[in-house]
């Protein structure tokens, strides 16, 4: 690994600064998420709603104090000549699974990643509706999961911390994402699974960041990628996955992911325990 500019210390900081700010856009989506809201489209029909401008403008007013620039989803993009030089950045989803929010089903998720000469450094997702913090980094080797509330302080959220893991269940091979998303080469890597491990495949259905996450603490084994995300959609997942262990691969490559490209589209890809 080359020599990272920040120290673990400095990163713990940080670190600390991104649950600070997932929790704080948690409450703020979570009081919209009750009562009835409008939904806009974007350019690219994606849908949006307040709960996406509101998140965006509470994580930008708690991370720009570090001083360390922010590429969010609901934020104008800088063109790449401005951001080549970036050293390190943030990269931010405020409202992933804004399909999810709309629904009503709880599986959506704030999104927080520092991401250093393109690697992800640490992460942190938070599902608030379901209470459920992820965070982790390189320096710990560890990904940890709490059971917070948005209004919980950093102290109450080291208490509720216990580690993650991934682990494999003996019996069946569980291969999460969505079932709207099986498609040719999604069908393919299930069939490859099933020559490689002679287990039954389960597909687990699941929204937003959150199939990152499950390969992570072990409640799944793989989670194939093949259709469209952004580096905002991957990002702190990518993180949390590398401190425990994990790779998340690009499709036909031992590579893993990149981030603060030219095009800030991701390649398929592949997070696997193996």
């Amino acid at each position: 690994m080359s020599q990272l500019m920040f120290s673990k210390k400095e990163i713990l900081k940080l670190q600390d600064i991104a649950i600070e700010a997932v929790l704080a856009a948690g409450s703020v989506i979570i009081e919209i998420y009750n009562k009835d809201f409008k939904v806009a489209f974007k350019e690219d029909e994606s849908p949006l709603t307040i709960a996406d401008q509101e998140a965006n403008v509470k994580i930008e007013q708690i991370l720009k104090k570090t001083l360390i620039p922010i590429i969010s989803e609901e934020s104008r993009q800088l063109p790449y000549e401005a951001r080549k030089d970036w050293q390190c950045c943030w990269i931010v989803d405020p409202l992933d699974g804004t399909k999810e929010f709309i629904k009503k089903n709880d599986e959506f998720t704030v999104n927080i990643a520092l991401v250093e000469d393109g690697k992800p450094l640490m992460g942190v997702i938070f599902a608030p509706a379901l209470n459920e913090l992820y965070y982790g980094n390189v320096f710990d080797s560890k990904g940890y999961k709490a059971k917070v509330n948005s209004g919980d302080s950093l102290e109450t959220v080291r208490n509720n911390s216990v580690p993650i893991a991934p682990k494999k269940d003996q019996e069946v091979y569980r291969v999460v994402g969505s079932r709207s998303h099986m498609n040719d080469d999604t069908l393919l890597f299930v069939d490859q699974l099933k020559e490689k491990t002679n287990q039954k495949i389960d597909i687990i259905s699941k929204g937003s960041s959150l199939k990152l996450c499950l390969v992570a603490e072990g409640s799944a084994d793989a989670y194939p990628r093949f259709a469209p995300t952004m580096e905002w959609d991957i990002a702190a997942g990518h993180a949390i996955c590398n401190a425990v262990g994990l790779k998340v691969r690009q499709q036909n490559s031992d590579g893993e992911l990149q981030y603060n490209k030219e095009n800030l589209l991701n390649p398929y890809f592949s997070v696997t325990n193996d």
